[in-house]
């Protein structure tokens, strides 16, 4: 579903361009009531059964949007009820951050294989022949499955010559790296918290939009609207997110018509750390530990750290991009407030930690800045005011695709020690991510640099961007051709990196 412009995408991003228009105009918040009847107008359902569903679905999302936590099914509750108390110039979360709107979900099966109409009822039927649990029989010349005997192996699948039996799986919990995902009661589905890393790839996989995060866009615009100087972080994968008429030169103008003070790139940070992570890997590897993995994406990073414990001390420890561009920030601009905005639903969690709180202030994803720049119609196409950005490395931009962050700490290794051959090692999507380290665990890839990446594609397929993968890579691709220096080392915040930690 990645990439594809869907019912569920619409919904998504009115509701964040109604948030953030609510919170722009301020008064009286429990206008909130109102806006699932601006969402959908009128009296019949364009989605679902019921126009009442519906909104109420609408509801939860817009409450999830400004932090507040879903409401409880069997009890009343006001939809703007906790909204006065959100209006804060502050970060205002409370776990969980990623949540299932029960009435939302469709009940998937979690695992089955079904016998289609496509079933010829042929006179081989090598289904029946390689079932290991016989639990498919011959009835009206189809094929039929005992679903209470039938284990999900997939032979029966993988024999049929016409294609005609499928496994079906829940697209939330295929897309759990983490095995996080399961069935309640009723049979829909139910979060394990203490497998979930946030990631997202849950919710940009859920097909009937039952799965959201909570966010701060609420929070930001209020901090705005106080009057704090309020700084824009953007992440390497931000390239044309905004679409094609939003070059980087014209991101600092727009940024200031929705009230920001300044915007800069946190590849500025990817370049900090690509340098430190070369010099803990040449110092490190293999004197004090057999590899040495990156750790600026915090869900690859949980996934270690919680499945691997006895690995975790060969996680970099580095600080991340957003940390350091957050330091840099707060250091040049004293009592400002930090917005790191990027693709990213796991960057909520990690600049809650108490060790980075004070240093970025606020998360947004790509898609809820969408919302602000259509609250505000801020109209990239028409602005003239062109200030490029321009104290990136090539390096530090190439952090948003997989294998970016490899390959910039590698020729960072290379120009400090020409003589090493460095090996390397990159996995993308936690289940792969998994299978590197279980490598890792036997020895197999001593000596390495390890990148792992919870998202196929790397940050551009986060879960909180707006355009194609394949798309993004090759735009990114681009955009580092055009940063006047290539490796990291070339930063002109290289000798900062010391004072920042």
């Amino acid at each position: 579903m990645r990439g594809i412009h869907s019912s569920v995408t619409d919904i998504r991003r009115k509701v964040f361009t109604e948030v953030a228009r609510l919170a722009y105009e301020g008064g009286d918040y429990t206008k909130l009531e109102e806006l699932p009847y601006k969402i959908l107008p009128g009296e019949q359902a364009t989605y679902r059964d019921s126009i009442f569903l519906e909104r109420a679905i609408i509801g939860e999302r817009l409450r999830l949007t400004i932090g507040l936590p879903l409401r409880p099914v069997d009890e009343h509750a006001v939809l703007s009820q906790g909204i006065n108390e959100s209006a804060i110039a502050e970060k205002y979360y409370e776990p969980p951050l990623v949540n299932i709107i029960k009435f939302a979900c469709h009940a998937c099966p979690e695992k089955l294989v079904k016998v289609s109409d496509c079933c010829q009822g042929c006179l081989a039927h090598p289904c029946t022949e390689v079932c290991p649990k016989k639990c498919i029989a011959i009835k009206n010349g189809r094929s039929v499955i005992d679903q209470d005997i039938c284990i999900h192996c997939g032979k029966c699948k993988d024999a049929c010559p016409y294609g005609a039996i499928v496994k079906m799986d829940r697209p939330c919990a295929k897309a759990c790296g983490m095995d996080a995902i399961h069935s309640d009661e009723l049979g829909r589905a139910e979060i394990d918290y203490h497998k979930c890393v946030s990631c997202g790839m849950c919710l940009v996989h859920c097909p009937f939009g039952a799965i959201a995060d909570k966010g701060q866009l609420f929070q930001v615009i209020q901090s705005i609207k106080k009057g704090d100087r309020v700084y824009a972080a953007v992440a390497p994968a931000f390239f044309q997110q905004l679409g094609a008429e939003a070059s980087p030169d014209k991101w600092k103008t727009a940024m200031r018509q929705l009230g920001f003070e300044d915007v800069v790139e946190v590849a500025v940070g990817a370049d900090l750390c690509t340098i430190e992570e070369a010099k803990d890997f040449l110092f490190h590897v293999p004197q004090k530990q057999p590899f040495m993995a990156t750790s600026c994406c915090p869900s690859w990073s949980m996934m270690a750290k919680k499945m691997f414990p006895e690995l975790a001390e060969c996680i970099s420890m580095t600080l991340t991009p957003m940390v350091f561009t957050g330091r840099l920030l707060k250091k040049k601009h004293p009592g400002c407030k930090v917005v790191f905005i990027g693709p990213c639903s796991a960057k909520k969690l990690e600049a809650s930690r108490r060790s980075v709180r004070s240093d970025v202030d606020f998360v947004l994803t790509f898609e809820e800045l969408m919302g602000m720049v259509e609250a505000r119609e801020v109209d990239f196409s028409k602005i003239t005011e062109k200030i490029p950005m321009e104290e990136a490395t090539a390096a530090g931009r190439g952090f948003a695709i997989s294998g970016g962050v490899a390959k910039a700490v590698a020729e960072c290794i290379s120009t400090l020690n020409p003589r090493l051959e460095l090996k390397i090692q990159t996995a993308q999507g936690l289940s792969e991510c998994k299978k590197m380290l279980m490598m890792a665990k036997t020895g197999k890839l001593d000596g390495y640099l390890l990148e792992g990446m919870a998202c196929p594609g790397g940050c551009v397929a986060g879960a909180g961007t707006l355009q194609p993968v394949a798309k993004s890579t090759a735009l990114i691709q681009q955009y580092q051709k055009t940063a006047s220096e290539q490796n990291a080392l070339e930063s002109k915040y290289c000798c900062m990196v010391d004072s920042l930690e």
